[in-house]
């Protein structure tokens, strides 16, 4: 048998070429899915004139939407189990505050009964999410003074 000669032996190559192409379609699938999953709750926040806070660490977000929905964070609660779940959660944090996305069609009533509960689970600091007011509505009010 000759150097040349391989009619006797394995192939002992491997072809990435499917592993590679599976593996693109993947990475096309995650870069356009990603963007979808952290939206988040969908409520129209009430505007406000304050600066926003600048935070580098995860906060525990309690949303309220139209429907008097509740969310910790992405996962749905009751009103009524909202205090003992954040309770739970926050038993291993040093730093027990929270922040309140509400939108603005809610009644005052709801909201405050959210609050209400979120204060009795022990959180120390309360947060209030708002949009901040749009430039329009800021120079018009310049104007008119």
């Amino acid at each position: 048998m000759t150097a040349g000669d391989k009619s006797g032996q394995l192939m002992s190559d491997i072809n990435v070429t499917p592993f590679v192409d599976v593996m693109l379609v993947l990475l096309i699938i995650f870069m356009v899915t990603a963007p979808m999953m952290m939206q988040g709750m969908g409520v129209s926040l009430p505007e406000a004139t304050a600066e926003p806070l600048e935070s580098e660490k995860e906060h525990l977000i309690i949303t309220l939407n139209t429907q008097n929905e509740v969310f910790i964070n992405d996962f749905k609660v009751t009103v009524d189990g909202l205090g003992e779940k954040l309770t739970k959660i926050l038993e291993g944090r040093a730093e027990r505050e929270v922040f309140l996305k509400a939108d603005k069609d809610i009644s005052w009533g709801t909201v405050a009964q959210v609050m209400a509960e979120i204060k009795g689970a022990g959180v120390e600091k309360l947060g209030m999410v708002t949009e901040p007011e749009k430039f329009e509505k800021e120079s018009k009010k310049s104007k008119s003074k």
